[in-house]
């Protein structure tokens, strides 16, 4: 259940600190607001939120570039609190919650609404919600709700990656990317991460077999050919690593621009490469839930990681933004919210 920005507080006990944006631009537009504290309906859990992540598709959402996002966010102008992603405790549960009790530590994803960008938020109870795994940090558990399901839901539900495919990640070592990298390494894919020099060590350690450095090499250049080639960044396009496609390949992107949904249509009639576009917060609720399950099994026992470049405290969100709008982003940018 989503707040809408633009409400009144209406007394000292049902106002919390929220993020909010009535104007799209850039990271200056957004600033903390006195917002409604939601209430739990009888199926929902009210959620104290310690942690939640910014990344692209929060930057996206604020610019309302490309157009295709305000379908999402608004046409004219952002409707709601930011943020999909979170983690922290459960603070008080609706009269026909069983699953969950107060004092529980969660995460998981308010999408396909928003609102995390606060220090309260209800999601169902049979959302995509999960108990954290002990030892796990409320910053790490947020990263895997927001870059970990993104990165699940494209390699299995958009890909289909098997054991022993040819993957390049381009971005591999942001946010999405190191869970690509790992989660395709576990599979048994054979994984080749496209990053920066300085992150060369660290995608190897995700566990990637090959390594492209954009800052010297050319993907495009390199004559190898991949099954699936997985923008995690959105910064490429079909045209540019079309030639990298093996017959039949697939190219997947995180960001809806008009560019790729006319590929999305050309490559359906013509030629066997195909370009696609995926939203996660609209793929139905059980498979989120279903995969977000998953990568809690994943993380309880250490088969993957977050990788956490920065941390910023919510009273700085400005700030968070303007990093991630550098397109330099290593592993997740988290917001803490005390």
């Amino acid at each position: 259940m989503s707040t809408t920005a633009n409400e009144r507080p209406t007394g000292t006990d049902t106002r919390m600190k929220a993020v909010v944006a009535n104007e799209y631009g850039g990271p200056d537009v957004l600033r903390l607001y006195s917002a409604p504290k939601p209430t739990p309906e009888p199926d929902e859990v009210q959620i104290r939120v310690r942690a939640s992540t910014v990344g692209p598709a929060n930057s996206a959402m604020r610019e309302g570039r490309p157009l295709p996002v305000r379908f999402f966010s608004g046409l004219r102008r952002p409707t709601s609190i930011p943020g999909d992603a979170f983690a922290g405790e459960v603070a008080a549960v609706g009269r026909d919650v069983t699953r969950f009790a107060v004092g529980d530590r969660v995460f998981g994803t308010t999408a396909p609404e928003s609102g995390a960008h606060a220090e309260y938020v209800c999601v169902p109870e049979n959302g995509t919600l999960e108990l954290t795994p002990a030892g796990v940090s409320d910053a790490e558990a947020a990263a895997v709700a927001d870059n970990g399901l993104t990165a699940m839901l494209f390699l299995r539900d958009v890909a289909d990656l098997r054991p022993g495919q040819s993957l390049l990640v381009n971005g591999a070592s942001g946010g999405i990317g190191t869970f690509a990298v790992q989660l395709a390494t576990h599979v048994g894919a054979e994984v080749t991460g496209v990053c920066g020099t300085r992150n060369v060590d660290l995608v190897q350690s995700l566990g990637a077999g090959k390594i492209v450095d954009y800052t010297t090499t050319d993907v495009a250049e390199t004559g190898e050919t991949y099954d699936v080639i997985f923008d995690a960044v959105g910064r490429g396009s079909f045209t540019q690593f079309e030639g990298a496609l093996s017959p039949g390949g697939l190219y997947m992107t995180t960001v809806p621009s008009v560019e790729v949904l006319l590929d999305m249509a050309r490559t359906r009639l013509v030629g066997d490469r195909r370009a696609v576009f995926a939203a996660t917060g609209m793929k139905p609720t059980g498979i989120r839930k279903k995969y977000l399950g998953e990568l809690r099994d994943l993380l309880d026992v250490g088969e993957i990681r977050s990788v956490i470049g920065r941390r910023y405290p919510v009273a700085e969100i400005v700030e968070a933004h303007r990093y991630v709008d550098t397109g330099h982003k290593r592993g997740t940018a988290v917001v803490t919210i005390d």
